[in-house]
């Protein structure tokens, strides 16, 4: 499908290498890929968008700990480590609400502890980094995989699907996670059709979804955000399935804001509304989804649209990346363990009794 984030690597070992990204900021435009050899950069692509999407995040930032990690000049294994962990919580605050982020340094950080208890030097615990973020990208391919074959199994043939934001290749290791059951649908035939909210004000929609579909065959129409109710009462659609960021412990999810309309609008309707997430993007922590952080962007990202000022400079602007679906407006959350049904709370416990989620 799509390599979002890739290590790639001068010479014949894994290192030295640089973070390997598509500019997600220049699609549909130009395909390009940025080579980024220092943390600050890696902080800021993730800041800028030129990656995004939840497990992609994570996939970047475990990439981002091995960039400043494989230069890093230190006295001693505990000072490697010092410069690891704070290298960790910079690249930790470059976005705050998709979880994924936080797990893969945390993850990354436990096996260089782990290796440096067990008595291995530094050139070792570059080459455990780089292990540790490999396998974090493995298991996402795997992962999507997984989600989109249980996923599949709600698609029929010609069935009307709507998604919001970009839950596909881009936005993770490879297959994507709401996307990946229309991918399965697709290549056995069932011929999907799916609907795209064009996902103001960024227009992850239009500009990557869209383009990420038609890449592949699949059968995709672009609409607005606000033409989404007119969609559902006309009969095009018979099923949603969105990502998530984040997902508390009780089933309430943090997705791309418009997610949340869309799960009221597929109830007055009698659509079943659908997450697709792997276990790494739920917060065990947080009790409910009023305890999810909400990012606030940049005033112009509503100011600016199309290239050109679309509202007075000066006007005051709210800015929500994301919003929270309640659990009880979701039908089920699509894993790769299977399809989670309510009462959300302990599906989710079991689901990371078996997962090991830290």
């Amino acid at each position: 499908m799509i390599d979002a984030a890739r290590w790639h690597a001068y010479g014949d070992g894994p290192l030295p290498g640089a973070l390997r990204l598509i500019d997600q900021t220049r699609l549909p435009d130009e395909l390009v890929y940025e080579d980024l050899t220092d943390v600050p950069a890696v902080w800021d692509a993730i800041k800028r968008l030129v990656v995004r999407g939840a497990p992609a995040i994570g996939i970047a930032a475990a990439y981002g700990l091995l960039v400043g990690a494989q230069s890093r000049e230190a006295a001693s294994v505990a000072d490697f480590l010092v410069g690891c962990r704070a290298d960790a919580d910079y690249l930790a605050g470059s976005r705050p609400t998709a979880v994924n982020l936080a797990w893969a340094l945390r993850r990354c950080l436990r096996r260089l502890e782990g290796e440096a208890a067990a008595g291995a030097d530094i050139p070792a615990l570059r080459l455990a980094l780089h292990d540790e973020a490999a396998a974090i990208l493995a298991e996402d391919i795997a992962m999507c995989r997984a989600i989109g074959e249980h996923g599949a199994e709600l698609i029929r043939p010609g069935m009307g699907i709507l998604t919001h934001c970009n839950a596909g290749g881009l936005a993770t290791g490879d297959y994507g996670t709401a996307l990946a059951p229309i991918y399965l649908a697709h290549e056995r035939g069932l011929a999907p059709q799916v609907y795209a909210d064009e996902t103001r004000p960024l227009l992850q929609g239009a500009r990557l979804t869209a383009w990420e579909l038609q890449r592949a065959g699949v059968e995709v129409t672009l609409i607005c955000d606000s033409m989404a109710a007119q969609v559902m009462r006309e009969g095009r659609i018979q099923l949603i399935i969105t990502g998530a960021d984040r997902i508390a412990a009780n089933g309430d999810s943090a997705n791309k804001i418009g997610t949340y309309m869309l799960a009221v609008l597929a109830r007055y309707h009698n659509i079943p509304f659908y997450i697709a997430a792997p276990y790494s993007t739920i917060d065990p922590e947080l009790a409910d989804g009023s305890l999810i952080p909400i990012e606030e962007r940049a005033a112009d990202e509503i100011r600016h649209g199309f290239g050109r000022r679309t509202a007075p400079a000066d006007v005051r602007t709210y800015n929500p990346a994301f919003d929270v679906t309640p659990a009880e407006l979701i039908h089920g959350i699509i894993t790769q363990a299977g399809i989670l049904r309510p009462p959300y709370g302990p599906a989710i416990a079991t689901l990371l009794a078996g997962s090991g989620v830290g």
